[in-house]
């Protein structure tokens, strides 16, 4: 097994931030999602502690708010209202979102941080995508409990069970783990789950369709090509790396099939990753640093 010091020998790409989200509300961005419906509008949230609440951007940091939130001042200036902080969705709570997947009409919000690996609350709230110039409030269509098919102790003897990446592919809703060697200390494999079902009366088992041994560090984000065709991987530890994979040729194992990757410096805590069109990938991070990566300079 490859330990967390190991890694420092990868050549690593020094990385500068395009540009960087200033709105007080986002303090702590975990997952990005680019939309199909509406221009330019990229939706984020923070991680765990926080309201249950999104937030639409642009590609340049910056916000989007309802047009009741732009306000006009006396000299003719376009303030924000203080009043918004985001669009609340309500009935719900954010146990530990790290994640939101994307299937063209619902954003899926997915709680299932689990950094103790105990928790048994694990589930994803599905929402429809609300038109960020016009809606301030919004709730869930529907909550899908899960659970790991393969998860029997809460917490168990290998910290597998954590998962800060989420994607939708052919119709159902793919996760992959972040793994721990203890409490603090990443491992640097993980395992490729699929959600078969989408009940919401009762967990849907996880079923374990794939596992990678060493992607240099632990995944925070996933994110899926407009295409449908590859797939987008973030990798977090004393650097960044964003592995993109190509979609199987049968099957669900993406680890199974062939990869390329990027690494670089700069990025500090990476937590998101999207696609932008079929050439660039937009990663953020808990700082709100946006970056941009040419696809086409991956090896």
């Amino acid at each position: 097994m490859v330990s967390a010091l190991a890694l420092l020998v990868v050549t690593q790409t020094p990385l500068q931030p395009y540009s960087k989200v200033i709105f007080e509300p986002i303090d702590e961005m975990s997952g990005i999602v680019k939309s199909r419906r509406w221009k330019d509008t990229y939706w984020v949230h923070n991680d765990s502690g926080d309201e249950p609440r999104i937030f639409a951007i642009r590609r340049d940091g910056s916000i989007i708010a309802p047009k009741w939130a732009n306000r006009k001042e006396d000299s003719g200036k376009i303030v924000l209202d203080p009043g918004f902080l985001g669009v609340k969705v309500g009935g719900v709570t954010n146990e530990d979102w790290e994640d939101i997947a994307y299937d063209g009409d619902l954003l899926y919000l997915c709680d299932v941080g689990n950094n103790g690996n105990a928790r048994r609350d694990l589930g994803v709230y599905a929402v429809s995508e609300p038109n960020p110039l016009e809606i301030s409030t919004t709730r869930p269509q529907a909550w899908y409990p899960v659970s790991y098919e393969d998860q029997t102790a809460f917490p168990p003897p290998k910290m597998h069970f954590d998962c800060e990446a989420v994607f939708w592919s052919n119709g159902r809703l793919y996760f992959i783990t972040k793994h721990r060697l203890n409490a603090t200390l990443p491992d640097v494999g993980a395992n490729l789950y699929v959600m078969p079902t989408m009940r919401q009366d009762r967990p849907n088992l996880l079923k374990k369709v794939g596992s990678a041994k060493n992607l240099g560090g632990w995944v925070t984000a996933a994110d899926i090509s407009p295409d449908g065709k590859r797939l987008a991987v973030l990798v977090s530890t004393l650097f960044a790396k964003v592995w993109v994979f190509e979609k199987p040729a049968k099957g669900d194992n993406w680890f199974a099939s062939k990869a390329a990757s990027y690494t670089f410096t700069g990025a500090r805590q990476a937590e998101a990753i999207c696609w932008n069109g079929p050439k660039e990938l937009i990663v953020t991070n808990e700082q709100r640093d946006m970056f941009a990566l040419d696809v086409s300079k991956f090896k």
